[in-house]
């Protein structure tokens, strides 16, 4: 079966997040479980510089105007067939995929977007007469006018399926009203029944409203969308489609996360011979001018540093935290104050707490690799890799009961710890006194080894790879194209 997926980012080339970790992943597992992917992307300049044996598929003409070439080639990192848009003026451009320098979105977010769900339509109604999709997988805001271009576009060929996968509600593509003319969807497509949204106009919803199917990146996030709390605004339409809606856990590139294989970590283990984990955990304490102090508890952060992660939550109960032994390393990169604030707690602390402003990926494998607890008390998250990776690499996650993290973390109670399900720790309501609780349950069962040493056990082994997701993603594909 041959599948078009269309993302703005893709690791390991261009990566704000763990969309891309998904994108970058997903190709290989859909053709290891028997389909043909290729993928449609932005032409960033990380990926104009990855294309190889490429040549001009099409030059084409925008709704707006604008002139478009088409490249095809092969990503040579990745080993698979790509579509790029080469627009220079468009993706050459400093700062983010979304944002400038000043970190403000660039002023044409909606033309630079548009065009990637534009192309990926052309794409499926025949522009390539050589490979033509069944499927269109397109992900998260960025490519979610696909769905609505397919539902007004040429109906050349047969009929393609198209699957539209939600990775974060919050971010829903929100633009004035007047940009929907630039467009080239009919006037009609500008109404609740459409890309309208309270008086804006919302990709998110575009996507949501025309797609064939819905899915999101894990089975309770599935649900909670469909709750006011965690709808933002768009509850109404997914309870509507509900039928349409389906939950896919996210999974983990063991080819990339792996303890036992990985070149950005010290020293290597696995979960038959852990030694290097405590190797690696000295070795991050020294890097880092922390207390070398193999018996302190060593937490971990790797986030975006926003409200919605919690971490205001986790500066509430670091004092409590040092003073009673443990450690904190912070990576991440986000909000002003609590950049600010995180910095000015490392000073304060600089033998207890590490803060490094940014992302670097070799330094999050690092983090996971050293750190005994990876905290992840988000308010909500969709699916989450953060405790996926802590999993996989010895560090038990410390999360709050939300979406994917629900899915994934069994807390260390007595009863989890009796039957053999106990795999990190739990908090149910998000405030300052239900983390510091959990945080309490994490210590007192660190300083009990054996059994510390067992749950870290359990969950360094729990399968956590793409073959499940790989098998429903294609079970749902053919689905919809029967």
């Amino acid at each position: 079966m041959k599948v078009l997926q269309v993302s703005a980012e893709i690791f390991p080339l261009l990566k704000t997040g763990g969309l891309a970790d998904i994108a970058g992943a997903l190709p290989a597992a859909l053709n290891a479980a028997g389909c043909e992917v290729r993928v449609l992307l932005p032409g960033f300049a990380p990926i104009m510089g990855d294309l190889q044996s490429d040549s001009v598929l099409a030059e084409l003409t925008a709704p707006w105007g604008e002139r478009v070439l088409l490249r095809q080639g092969l990503l040579r990192t990745l080993g698979i067939r790509a579509y790029v848009i080469d627009v220079p003026h468009l993706y050459a451009r400093p700062g983010t995929p979304y944002e400038d320098e000043q970190r403000q979105p660039h002023h044409d977010n909606h033309l630079r977007f548009a065009l990637l769900g534009w192309v990926a339509a052309q794409l499926a109604c025949g522009l390539d007469d050589q490979w033509q999709p069944a499927v269109v997988h397109s992900h998260d805001w960025h490519a979610a006018l696909t769905s609505a271009y397919l539902a007004f576009g040429p109906a050349r060929g047969r009929r393609v399926a198209s699957v539209y996968t939600v990775h974060n509600l919050a971010y829903q593509g929100v633009f004035a009203p007047i940009h929907f003319y630039d467009l080239g969807l009919p006037s009609h497509a500008f109404s609740v029944n459409g890309v309208e949204f309270h008086g804006q106009m919302s990709f998110m919803k575009a996507g949501l409203y025309y797609a064939d199917h819905i899915t999101t990146v894990s089975p309770t996030y599935a649900h909670e969308i469909q709750t006011p709390a965690q709808g933002c605004g768009l509850d109404g339409l997914l309870r509507a489609r509900a039928n349409d809606l389906t939950g896919i856990l996210n999974a983990v590139d063991t080819t990339v996360w792996s303890p036992a294989i990985d070149a950005a970590i010290p020293h290597t283990f696995d979960a038959n011979n852990p030694a290097g984990k405590a190797r690696c955990k000295a070795a991050l304490q020294q890097t880092l001018g922390l207390a070398q102090q193999a018996d302190a508890p060593l937490f971990g952060v790797v986030s975006r540093l926003t409200e919605q992660k919690g971490l205001h939550l986790v500066l509430a109960v670091l004092d409590a935290l040092i003073e009673r032994g443990g450690q904190l390393v912070v990576l991440g990169t986000g909000d002003a104050a609590l950049e600010s604030a995180f910095k000015a707690r490392a000073a304060a602390n600089p033998h207890a707490v590490s803060v490094r402003i940014g992302y670097d990926e070799g330094y999050a494998h690092q983090i996971f690799g050293a750190s005994d607890v990876t905290l992840v008390p988000s308010r909500f998250e969709p699916c989450g890799l953060t405790q996926m990776y802590g999993l996989k690499y010895g560090s038990l996650p410390l999360v709050h009961r939300v979406g994917g993290l629900a899915d994934t973390v069994v807390d260390s109670a007595l009863e989890h710890l009796a039957d053999g399900t106990a795999n990190g720790f739990v908090f149910n309501d998000f405030t300052m006194q239900s983390l510091e609780r959990a945080i309490s349950r994490a210590l007192a069962l660190y300083a009990r080894t054996d059994e510390w040493q067992a749950v870290r056990r359990r969950g360094m082994l729990q399968p956590l790879g793409w073959d499940k997701a790989a098998a429903q993603y294609v079970a749902l594909y053919r689905h919809l194209v029967t």
